[in-house]
């Protein structure tokens, strides 16, 4: 669906026959700078399909572009489909980036379709209009664990008896719902996982058990750069009425916290069929005319005298800490009604689910750190939060949204830095191996100064982090580090063990050197390694640390002697 989109339109088409989409069918309506002449230059040349969005009285553009759609024969006719906007681009990170590559892993997986989620991408400091690339200017985007930034779109096999198309995902026809068919329905997550039978149903986003990049993303541009915005925002005039395209939204949409390059793999690419397009006439005329057009409205824009302070107050506004925006959440909804609609089908699919969820296994760990190495190259705007005399950073480029709400309240890791200064004996030494960000020993040195700090462990994802935090605490980090094997910590009164990768045998080794008073599995290990819990736990029975003490299990555990416990 599109609206005046001309500078962006060639470049939009171009990207996506390099991924590799065969046909490309877009609706427009109300156009004024030549995009709906532009599309159909292109669908006399074979390159793309145009549609008019005829619109009826009482619905809203995106509606009504998408039930055109639905009755297209075109449309009717595809194996796949894929619904989205033309700030939104495609990004494979699979293999080759090509669509038949991402499909056949789809497919080879078992799946019928792919949720797709958005990667929210700034504004990379850009103010001024320029008519490069927008996947080549704006390398800038939103943390993946952020989750305010998880709205999808979804590419699916589509049958037009089964489906109903929809802006985020289809919706299951009623005749089909008490058929088979729903049960065929296999679609996977981003990262190529099998995604929770609830979305066949219902939803809009991802949620943290849901989202997923590694296979693919969805590249949103909702805001470009300042010039751009302005363009978007500023229909009538300067002093035009308040629209939803205000400072808020700037501030919600300007996430530059991470490079996101990605989208570079396309670029050779990409760039010929552009000038390709560019090579026939027509386009090139209306190309050209559009992109002047919009620069000329830039520029009376521009002369006017309240440009200067919108510049300035969107400046300012993205300079507003990640976790201080706001997303306007959806209207409420009357959860009784939403109950009493829901169809036996998903009664049968998803309430078993919840029910075995809820079985008394006991609480496995929260996931609280994000995984990889961050990229904490770029100067952000961050709130701090004390959390046990420690500054720690609401910075999702380091946590999972449970770990940053627990940061916002003074919570991280709470059963842990309540109790590990106890286990600590006056004068004793505290090793830690593999830490995830270096907040327990942080928390040691700021209430404990007595204790001798050793953190080891080659993990450049933990350092990093380790690194933002003591740095803030103003304490050297370097001077605490190790590069010595795990045996040389081994005999510490506390020995934290962090690394994900530890493996039983690589313990025992290090134990047979020396015996640690007790042993804390903690951080990304007791996250990550639940299954290898009872060979590290028969290891530790082995070396004569066979009592577990009552601590959080969602946070870490404690392995001490027999005769220690109590």
């Amino acid at each position: 669906m599109m609206k005046d989109e001309g500078p962006y339109l060639l470049e939009w088409v171009a990207h996506h026959l390099a991924v590799g989409f065969t046909d490309l069918l877009v609706y427009t309506n109300d156009c004024t700078d030549g995009t709906d002449d532009m599309l159909i230059r292109l669908e006399a040349l074979g390159l793309a399909h145009h549609r008019r969005n005829v619109i009826a009285p009482g619905i809203k553009p995106q509606p009504s572009a998408i039930r055109h759609a639905q009755a297209d024969p075109l449309v009717a006719a595809a194996d796949w489909v894929m619904v989205f906007d033309a700030d939104e681009f495609l990004s494979i990170r699979l293999g080759d980036g090509s669509l038949d590559g991402l499909l056949d892993a789809v497919v080879a997986a078992g799946g019928t379709g792919i949720v797709v989620t958005w990667r929210i991408f700034g504004s990379s400091g850009i103010v001024e209009w320029s008519r490069d690339f927008v996947t080549e200017q704006f390398l800038h985007a939103a943390p993946p664990m952020w989750n305010k930034g998880w709205g999808v779109k979804t590419l699916f096999r589509f049958d037009p008896e089964a489906w109903k198309l929809g802006i985020h995902r289809p919706k299951l026809k009623n005749k089909v719902l008490e058929t088979p068919f729903p049960g065929e329905v296999h679609w996977l997550n981003g990262s190529g996982r099998p995604m929770e039978d609830y979305f066949k149903f219902r939803g809009w986003r991802s949620i943290q058990r849901t989202v997923g990049y590694d296979w693919v993303q969805m590249n949103h541009y909702a805001i470009k750069s300042v010039d751009a915005y302005a363009l978007r925002r500023f229909r009538g005039n300067v002093n035009a009425k308040k629209s939803k395209y205000g400072a808020d939204y700037w501030a919600l949409q300007d996430r530059n916290e991470v490079r996101d390059d990605t989208m570079l793999r396309y670029a050779a690419r990409r760039r010929a069929i552009f000038e390709g397009l560019l090579g026939d006439p027509v386009l090139a005329r209306l190309h050209a005319a559009a992109t002047e057009r919009a620069e000329a409205r830039l520029d009376a824009l521009r002369a006017a005298p309240g440009y200067a302070r919108f510049v300035a107050d969107l400046q300012a506004a993205g300079r507003t800490p990640i976790t201080a925006v706001e997303a306007k959440p959806p209207k409420p909804r009357d959860p009784e009604r939403i109950a009493a609609q829901m169809s036996a089908v998903e009664q049968r699919v998803v309430v078993p689910v919840r029910v075995q969820r809820s079985e008394p296994h006991g609480l496995p760990p929260t996931d609280i750190f994000v995984r990889g190495v961050p990229d904490l190259s770029r100067d952000v705007p961050l709130e701090w939060h004390d959390n046990h005399g420690v500054a720690v950073p609401a910075d999702p480029r380091l946590f999972t949204p449970p770990a940053l709400s627990a940061v916002a309240e003074g919570k991280f890791q709470r059963n842990a830095a309540r109790h590990l200064p106890g286990l600590v004996p006056q004068g004793g030494r505290y090793a830690e191996w593999g830490p995830a960000c270096g907040f327990l020993a942080l928390r040691l040195a700021a209430e404990r100064p007595d204790v001798s700090l050793c953190l080891g462990g080659d993990d450049p994802a933990g350092r990093a982090a380790a690194a933002h935090l003591w740095a803030r605490a103003g304490r050297d980090l370097a001077a605490v580090t190790t590069d010595a094997p795990l045996a040389d910590l081994a005999d510490a009164d506390v020995l934290a063990l962090a690394a994900p990768g530890l493996t039983a045998e690589a313990l025992a080794v290090a134990l047979d050197a020396a015996r640690p008073g007790a042993v804390a599995v903690v951080e990304r290990l007791w996250i990550e390694a639940q299954d290898r819990m009872p060979a590290l736990a028969r290891v530790l029975a082995a070396h004569g640390l066979t009592r577990r003490l009552t601590v959080d299990p969602t946070v870490w555990a404690v392995f001490v002697p027999a005769e220690d416990a109590g």
